[in-house]
């Protein structure tokens, strides 16, 4: 109730629904000539990502192509062969949806599409209509002075980025189908690494509950963290992360919706931003020499990975790979993420004082550590199909009685009950623009 009460009340100061209000009709604004949105670049995560190759008919991506045969939209289709019909199936629904805005906001208009899928290579290199997911557009009169409009509408339909390219036409593109739908919390892949209190490094598949871990003060220092809880844990599913590189050679890989810290040079200070918002050229903070420092981030990609592991400590922050990152993810205010989960932090605290912690399944030997960490991975080849609730897998373990199973948060294949319940009331009681989209 108090954290509902405080939010509807920052709510009141500032743009956004407030608790349950109702939304406003906004008032579009046309784009001006060489104006984009978002404002970022068009390879950026933050608007269509990341290229994935050129498609040509010959390519095993051509099938995932599709042809649009949408009687309300005009394709110019100069080169005869049907290519401005054909593109992404994300770019054919945003388009859609802006053919019925455009005979909307203009009766007896239609949408015209100049430029779909190119195979002619009539575009720079780096186009993504030789991948299906960028179009050019005009209305079917022409007329320039609805161009700039045409642009916001385009934004309004849901096109990942739009371009007031040229006095001819409007550049709008997407992502990519290829691309998973962003997962509901953020997370590090199940490979990454962390320094434990003991100096070692240690792999997140292989971490325990209560391990202190390298993590980072309010006041940018360096401090070990109790691991106290994991805001999400599965191991059996893909997914898209961000994989950050910078001049020194660290790499981190985390999802797109993850807080990461940023060296802000403008006002010499660090802060919290999306992964999905750092661009190359950007400074984030790395552990080296028994310290963070500032360093150049001098590459950004899109990978793959199997698994994933979000753990939260104390602190609310975790040095991942020697780069600094917070705990939390979807929400863009590391204090908000790290204040709402105060009542869990006093729960646990108030449970380890009591003693009834559970059981960390740990062992003197680096080999029985490692081998019980591999028997309470979630494996197809060692299920028993036993569920419980809280998305609990139990495994057939001899050396390790029931109760013991069912105390241990570790044995764990979704999202934390206590994250769940935030992430469900998110929409309701936060700023649309504070949240993750």
């Amino acid at each position: 109730i108090i954290l509902l009460t405080i939010l509807q009340q920052i709510n009141a100061c500032g743009p956004g629904r407030g608790l349950g209000g109702p939304r406003r009709s906004r008032r579009l604004v046309p784009l001006v000539f060489k104006q984009h949105v978002p404002n970022v670049s068009e390879y950026t995560l933050g608007a269509s990502g990341l290229r994935e190759g050129k498609v040509d008919r010959n390519s095993s991506k051509f099938k995932n192509l599709v042809p649009n045969y949408n009687k309300d939209i005009i394709f110019k289709d100069e080169e005869g062969t049907g290519a401005d019909r054909i593109m992404s199936q994300r770019c054919k629904e945003k388009l859609n949806t802006l053919a019925v805005l455009v005979m909307n906001r203009w009766p007896g208009q239609r949408l015209r599409v100049t430029e779909s899928w190119d195979e002619d290579m009539k575009h720079g290199n780096e186009s993504l209509h030789y991948e299906g997911r960028a179009v050019d557009i005009t209305t079917s009169d022409r007329d320039r002075s609805k161009y700039g409009m045409l642009a916001r509408l385009a934004v309004e339909a849901g096109f990942d980025w739009v371009y007031y390219e040229s006095r001819e036409h409007i550049h709008c593109s997407v992502k990519s189908d290829s691309t998973q739908k962003s997962h509901v919390s953020g997370c590090f892949t199940s490979e990454s690494t962390v320094q434990i209190s003991t100096g070692e490094r240690r792999r997140l598949s292989d971490l325990k509950l209560g391990e202190k871990v390298l993590s980072m003060t309010s006041n940018g220092k360096t401090k070990y963290s109790e691991v106290i809880m994991f805001l999400d844990y599965n191991m059996n599913e893909i997914m898209d992360f961000v994989q950050i590189t910078t001049k020194s050679g660290a790499i981190l890989t985390v999802t797109a919706a993850h807080l990461i810290m940023v060296w802000n040079l403008s006002k010499n200070q660090s802060e919290f931003r999306f992964a999905s918002k750092i661009e190359e050229g950007d400074f984030v903070l790395v552990y080296k020499d028994d310290r963070l420092r500032p360093e150049k981030v001098i590459k950004i990609t899109l990978v793959h990975n199997l698994g994933y592991i979000a753990p939260l400590t104390r602190e609310g922050t975790i040095i991942v790979d020697s780069i600094a990152a917070s705990c939390y993810a979807l929400i863009d205010s590391q204090s908000i993420a790290h204040w709402s989960f105060s009542p869990i932090r006093a729960y646990l605290s108030m449970k380890n004082l009591l003693g009834f912690s559970s059981r960390s399944y740990s062992s003197s030997s680096s080999g029985n550590s490692n081998s019980r960490s591999n028997n309470r991975r979630i494996s197809d080849n060692k299920l028993n199909n036993i569920e419980i609730n809280n998305n609990l897998i139990l495994e057939n373990d001899n050396s390790i009685s029931n109760n013991e199973i069912l105390n241990d948060p570790l044995i764990q294949n979704g999202v934390h009950w206590y994250a769940k319940i935030l992430y469900s009331i998110k929409d309701w009681v936060l700023p649309d623009d504070w949240i993750y989209h």
